[in-house]
């Protein structure tokens, strides 16, 4: 700034501009794309669990030592590779359903307070929290149906395909469309109750969190940390509690709807 003759003046700090607030597509887009690269990378890293679990459904005799023991069985019959077996479907398919799953959920929430009004969403938020998540789970499902149909199909008959491109294409030319949804069922009801309780634990979490310290106050690099011990108690409450009850169910039930 030039001198202006005036000391008092002269000493004033200019007072950067507010950060201009990110909306509609930008900001959707920053949450879905978050989402894909986190729902991608953590259970594709989990694929070789998928892989022994699988085994053990599908042939309890011969893998009925528990799962430290399953790893090594199929190591040793199938060789350290097959431990992958359905990494591409399973990496495609939840980058797929992280986006629409974040991103679905921020879009459905954003939709129901202009709907309904700051005032009313705010006091109902927790409803909010649950029909946001649920629609968004709901069409992330419909995008990840398709590829765990291929994932299990691959797994379950590692002869079926060499990869995600060739079972894919199998299951869709001697199949048909409508092979991919047969399992759908079951994948909403694993997936859509998880989603609600982990949306609403982590945004009631985040909640008390912030009424303790002031989100006004607190450093980006403290919401950080925020949002990440959330993010924890919300394992913690929710996926040991719900995707446990649920998961040998639902692939129990999805592999007998695609056996027949």
């Amino acid at each position: 700034m030039a001198a202006t003759g005036s000391p008092k003046l002269d000493n004033v700090v200019p007072i950067a501009p507010p950060a201009p607030q990110m909306s509609g597509l930008q900001l959707y887009s920053r949450f879905a794309f978050a989402g894909a690269v986190c729902c991608s990378v953590t259970h594709g890293a989990l694929t070789p669990v998928d892989v022994v679990k699988t085994r053990i459904q599908l042939d309890p005799v011969t893998y009925n030592r528990g799962m430290i023991s399953g790893f090594r069985q199929v190591v040793q019959n199938e060789g350290a590779a097959a431990l992958m077996t359905g990494f591409g479907p399973t990496a495609a398919g939840y980058f797929l359903q992280g986006a629409l799953k974040f991103g679905g959920y921020e879009f459905f929430k954003k939709q129901s307070i202009d709907l309904l009004g700051y005032e009313t969403a705010r006091d109902n938020r927790t409803a909010v929290y649950l029909a946001s998540s649920a629609l968004a789970e709901f069409f992330a499902d419909i995008a990840l149906c398709p590829l765990e149909a291929t994932r299990i199909r691959l797994v379950s008959e590692p002869t079926f395909a060499s990869g995600l491109l060739g079972g894919f294409s199998k299951i869709l030319k001697n199949e048909g469309v409508g092979a991919f949804y047969s399992g759908f069922g079951p994948i909403l009801f694993k997936q859509v109750p998880y989603t609600m309780a982990k949306f609403v634990v982590f945004e009631k979490v985040s909640e008390a969190i912030y009424g303790q310290l002031g989100k006004d106050t607190l450093s980006d690099g403290a919401k950080t940390g925020v949002n990440l011990t959330s993010a924890v108690l919300v394992l913690v409450s929710s996926l040991l509690a719900l995707s446990l009850l649920v998961n040998s169910l639902s692939t129990e039930c999805f592999l007998h709807l695609i056996g027949d």
